[in-house]
């Protein structure tokens, strides 16, 4: 089993219009993206999660993208794909789906809108694990799901054996801190320990100081050598060249979250000549008015 850490990127899915007015994947952008972020040094990939606009992508897309990132990856990164939902038994069947076609784990969300009780939340991730038989790491963002995974019942998730880990975007660092501290000495089936995500880039060097263990970042399908050296120099002790990194990087991070993501990352990828594409509805493009601060933000990047 693989031992997850350092600066994974939240792949966005590339799309194009059709004919008809409605809007396709590009799947050979997609292939450009992996194949990019592999060459700037990108220490794992996550696709069909909410950056990729998962709800919005079929099935047979979604089986498509996996396929193509299995054969551009080829081993050489951890992939990991999102596949959860809110109904227990299609995100079983979601998972087992990645896992025949060739994924590494999977990234499972806290199911959104019924708000199970945190009964229901270990009950759910013990029978996709029992079901799936598939590592799993757990994606704890409650602005989107409207239930945050505590820290005590982070805990008792960590002690299901597939479970590797957490992509932890709760925002809050006291949380973060005590799921690192109490999940530090668990070690799942195969006696890896549990890995503690950052799931905001925002909080990216905070999270490793505390003793985390890497990024699964929106800002990396831009600037994956970039976060990546963060990530590496944080590891390594070297915080003084981390807090360099990250204050060069806080600009963009902020602007790539002025409106909902993925529509400023997608819109950057766009304007710096990589495939990003338009957007599915519910999703439109980015305001006019909050184009400037973004384009400042990729100036000062130099992008």
């Amino acid at each position: 089993m693989i031992q997850f850490s350092g600066a994974y990127t939240a792949l966005i899915t590339p799309m194009k219009e059709n004919r008809a007015g409605g809007v396709d994947i590009d799947y050979e952008g997609f292939r450009r993206l992996i194949n990019f972020q592999l060459e700037g040094g990108i220490d794992g990939l996550v696709p069909l999660g909410t950056t990729g606009e998962c709800p919005t992508v079929e099935r047979e897309e979604a089986d498509a993208l996996i396929r193509i990132a299995v054969e551009e990856v080829k081993g050489q990164v951890p992939l990991i794909i999102g596949t959860g939902s809110n109904a227990t038994m299609h995100t079983i069947e979601n998972t087992k789906r990645a896992k025949d076609l060739g994924a590494d784990a999977a990234l499972i969300v806290t199911p959104y809108y019924n708000k199970p009780t945190d009964e229901g939340i270990i009950r759910h991730f013990e029978a996709i694990a029992r079901e799936a038989d598939f590592p799993i790491m757990v994606y704890n963002i409650a602005a989107r799901t409207g239930k945050n995974i505590s820290a005590a019942l982070m805990e008792r998730l960590s002690q299901i054996p597939l479970i590797v880990g957490v992509k932890e975007a709760s925002g809050d660092i006291n949380q973060i801190g005590t799921v690192i501290r109490d999940t530090a000495y668990h070690r799942n089936a195969a006696g890896m320990p549990f890995a503690v995500f950052s799931g905001d880039d925002a909080l990216t060097l905070p999270i490793l100081a505390l003793g985390g263990d890497g990024i699964i970042s929106v800002i990396s399908n831009l600037v994956p050598d970039k976060v990546t050296a963060l990530v590496r120099a944080c590891r390594t002790g070297n915080f003084e060249e981390g807090r360099r990194i990250h204050y060069e990087l806080l600009p963009f991070i902020r602007a790539a979250f002025i409106e909902t993501n993925p529509i400023p990352i997608k819109t950057a990828l766009s304007w710096a000549g990589l495939p990003g594409g338009p957007f599915r509805l519910p999703l439109g493009p980015l305001d006019q008015q909050n184009e400037a601060p973004l384009r400042l933000a990729l100036a000062g990047l130099g992008r």
